[in-house]
């Protein structure tokens, strides 16, 4: 009892002390921020730290970061935007995770049998090209070859979150966009002006979409394939699940080919905010609790590690990856789908 009352002083004299820092973070990184380990660890190092939900677009956009001691978007194009509106900020780069689209083993046949999905050394990958086609002939699932299981009159896509929202949804925009521009980076309104229809059709044929990246995911998990065939999410969703909860065997990942990394950029805003940002991004205690949330960082041996003991396939490097757009290309991408909603 005496012990439980010692550690209890402890923490609340720790707490007392600690410098508390607040500010928004994407939804990707609740589970991260809300681990007791996590909280333990920062209140070691001196921070208490809060944080209200938002999603990297609507940080970048809707709020009033003079209120704030920190912003932790994902994506560099959110990043960007948010480091110019607040002069004298200071970046770190914490962690990062590549894109990924959540399916069925089921269906990644039927998609190899289509010349859609190949198998790589331990992993799927997803023909972008190839998937963009297809889209565009508005093809649906029924009219695939090879397929006994799921020849269901929906249309063949991937589902996102909302492009106008958070960042999953505009790093998707950003894979398709260079696709669909002869892969090269979209530097131009001319260009933008050219690829728009294409682009947007592939957002406003969704639907109903939500504005986390929590949520698409949820719908993976709980609702099967039947709702959620193709899903856009974050590989590092997949890998926490997959170390925690657990995944059923007919769940796969495919990554999209060409790829694209989200970083996960903390941005600092006062003295408080700055000196958060550098445990964040350096301390190996943290850095290998990132891991286990399934972000990818500099310690890659303890990530090998990490993958390998709770079996997980997936690539280990990938090489064929692309920068998104500068923020402006982005932007004006998504203000013209705003319009078409």
């Amino acid at each position: 009892m005496l012990l439980g009352v010692g550690i209890a002083v402890y923490n609340s004299i720790l707490s007392n002390s600690a410098v508390h820092v607040s500010g928004l973070i994407g939804s990707e990184k609740q589970p991260f921020f809300d681990d007791i380990r996590v909280q333990e660890r920062l209140k070691e190092l001196g921070y208490v730290v809060e944080y209200q939900k938002a999603g990297s677009r609507q940080i970048a956009t809707s709020f009033d970061l003079s209120s704030y001691d920190y912003a932790f978007p994902a994506g560099l194009p959110a990043a960007e935007k948010i480091k110019r509106e607040v002069p004298g900020s200071k970046s770190f780069n914490p962690f990062f995770t590549p894109m990924a689209v959540a399916s069925w083993k089921p269906l990644v046949d039927v998609l190899e049998a289509n010349n859609l999905s190949k198998q790589e050394k331990g992993y799927y990958s997803l023909d972008m090209q190839a998937y963009l086609n297809t889209f565009q002939q508005k093809t649906r699932w029924k009219e695939l070859e090879n397929n006994p299981d799921f020849s269901i009159n929906k249309r063949l896509m991937i589902n996102s979150t909302d492009v106008r929202k958070s960042n999953s949804a505009a790093m998707y925009l950003a894979l398709a966009s260079y696709v669909l521009n002869a892969n090269n980076i979209v530097k131009s309104e001319g260009e933008i002006n050219n690829l728009f229809p294409a682009i947007a059709e592939i957002f406003t044929q969704q639907g109903f979409i939500e504005g986390s990246s929590a949520q698409p995911f949820n719908d993976y998990l709980l609702m099967g394939m039947g709702k959620a065939p193709l899903v856009m999410i974050y590989e590092s969703q997949y890998i926490y699940q997959a170390a925690n909860d657990g995944i059923d065997d007919d769940m796969v990942l495919l990554y999209p080919k060409p790829s694209l990394f989200t970083k996960h950029v903390f941005i600092g805003f006062n003295e408080d905010g700055k000196q958060l940002g550098l445990p964040l991004e350096t301390d190996p205690e943290l850095q290998k609790l990132a891991i286990e949330h399934g972000f990818r960082n500099s310690n890659m041996k303890y990530f090998d590690e990490f993958i390998n003991q709770h079996n997980i396939s997936l690539p280990k490097r990938l090489v064929n990856v692309i920068e998104p757009p500068a923020y402006e290309y982005i932007e004006s991408i998504i203000t013209k789908i705003e319009q078409q909603y």
